[in-house]
């Protein structure tokens, strides 16, 4: 039985509970909606962990991440691949400084509620996009389960932590189609911080091979991986 089958019927399961399980997670999804509508930024370092479900291949990096309503990104990561990602008011920006590289894609990338990154920054639609359950406290965050009405490639599921009181998240665990893993941690995070216009435009340093996607729009991989 694939992974695929299990999860259809462990959804079903959790769905026909109905109940005291779908009124705990419709709260605690409307809890996450009523405090993000009153962040209009997000000030945060992160451990990223990624593990290639085919090959068991893992790797992990820190980085920050600065978020200004209604979605302007600037997402850097270190380690032995560096990257930034820079969502503007009019495009994508991904930059490989190791490789002297640069794509530039178009907005609607990143547009569905079910992207990462809106998910990542609170900004996706908890209540109308996911089946939400929850599943108790784990070292003291809430966690809820989110299984997409309509899943994509890039999430078919996804669970996340959150803190009880503030309610934010605080951990995201993301899977894809292929069952790879994406698990995002804050290791700080401020909300309503100051945050520099600046640091939501981006020029390719000199020298920067720039290959322009707007028209073709599909990513060389996955965003925000």
């Amino acid at each position: 039985m694939n992974r695929k089958t299990l999860r259809a019927i462990a959804l079903s399961a959790l769905l026909l509970l109905g109940g005291t399980a779908s009124a705990l997670a419709g709260t605690a999804a409307q809890d996450i909606q009523k405090r993000y509508d009153t962040v209009t930024t997000l000030k945060a370092a992160f451990t990223q962990k990624l593990l290639h479900r085919e090959s068991g291949s893992t790797e992990t990096r820190n980085g920050t991440l600065l978020f200004r309503k209604p979605l302007l990104v600037r997402w850097e990561t270190g380690g032995k691949n560096p990257e930034v990602l820079v969502i503007s008011s009019q495009d994508i920006w991904n930059f490989l400084p190791d490789e002297e590289l640069a794509y530039r894609y178009p907005l609607d990338l990143v547009q569905d509620s079910k992207s990462i990154i809106k998910v990542i920054t609170g900004q996706a639609k908890l209540d109308q996009d996911f089946n939400v359950v929850e599943e108790g406290q784990e070292e003291g965050l809430t966690r809820l389960h989110l299984y997409p009405k309509e899943p994509v490639q890039q999430l078919t599921e996804a669970i996340l932590w959150v803190d009880p009181q503030e309610h934010l998240i605080r951990r995201v665990r993301v899977y894809d189609f292929y069952g790879n893993e994406n698990e995002i941690d804050f290791t700080s995070l401020e909300a309503n911080a100051t945050v520099a216009d600046k640091a939501f435009t981006f020029t390719p340093p000199k020298g920067t091979e720039v290959q322009d996607r707007l028209k073709e729009g599909a990513p060389e991989k996955q965003l925000f991986n």
